[in-house]
Formats: C-alpha cells, sequence, structure tokens
C-alpha cells in the first residue's frame, strides 16, 4: 500500500459498498414481504426464536438498540408483531409474532437459495471461509479498538 489514505485501499470501503450492493440484491425480493433489509434482519431472527425481550434480539441481530426500536415499530404497524409486557418484569416488553408474521415465513423461506443464486462465482467451501473471517473481523473490532494517537 503505497497511499494508506487511498480510497482502493480502504478495508472499510469494501464493507461499504458491499453492505450496498447486498441491500440493492435484496430489496425486490424483500418487496413482496413489504419490508427494508433491517426489518428482514428481525424476522429472521423472530422466526428463529418467537416471544422474546427487546434486548434479546438487539443482541441476536446486533441492531443498534435505538434503530430496534424503529424497526419493531414499523413492524408492528405492518401487522407482523405485537407486544406484550414481561411477566417477571413489567419495564421489559415482549416481541411476539402475530398469526400474518409467523405465516410470512414461508413466503420469505426462497430468499436465501435466491440469494444464493446470485453468488454464483463463491464456492460453498468460500463462502463457508468468508462466513468465518467476517465472524473473526468482527469479534476483533468489537474487543480490540486501538487508541486514537
Amino acid at each position: 500500500m503505497n497511499n494508506p489514505l487511498a480510497l482502493k485501499n480502504q478495508l472499510c470501503h469494501r464493507f461499504y459498498t458491499l453492505s450496498n450492493a447486498f441491500n440493492r440484491a435484496y430489496r425486490p425480493l424483500l418487496s413482496k414481504l413489504d419490508v427494508t433489509y433491517p426489518q428482514y434482519i428481525v424476522l429472521l431472527s423472530l422466526w428463529e426464536e418467537d416471544a422474546v425481550s427487546i434486548s434479546r434480539l438487539v443482541e441476536h441481530t446486533r441492531v443498534d438498540s435505538g434503530a430496534m426500536s424503529l424497526i419493531l415499530k414499523k413492524l408492528e404497524k405492518k401487522g407482523f408483531i405485537t407486544f406484550t409486557f414481561n411477566d417477571s418484569d413489567r419495564r421489559s416488553r415482549i416481541v411476539t409474532l402475530t398469526d400474518f408474521g409467523r405465516e410470512k415465513k414461508a413466503e420469505a423461506a426462497s430468499i436465501p437459495h435466491q440469494m444464493r443464486c446470485n453468488l454464483h462465482n463463491i464456492s460453498d467451501e468460500e463462502a463457508i471461509m468468508l462466513v468465518g473471517l467476517l465472524d473473526k473481523l468482527t469479534s476483533e473490532l468489537d474487543e480490540t479498538l486501538c487508541s486514537a494517537e
């Protein structure tokens, strides 16, 4: 790397452009469900484990808690979820899929396969390796931040 400030040398810029590419690729698939990508992430989590606290959703999805509040309000307005109070802690609310939200899981079942088809030049082995590397990078950034000097 001759110039450490050159845009082409920035790993973070690769992730930014990749994130935008994923959002563009998901948009037509998610339009059938009438959800955005962040809403889809929350639904994926709820389809795995329904009737959970908001803090559990934040932990599982790694979505910022402020953004989570907005996502949940929109999903409630669209009829995907409802809120109830936690019996053991009245300050905590439980997020539960509605029948409509549960039914949409079947509609969404083809989305991962459709996305995998978009990545036909990446082998299954490469995809597994990429997941491992991305998890490692996330862990590194979560655990260790060098001081700005």
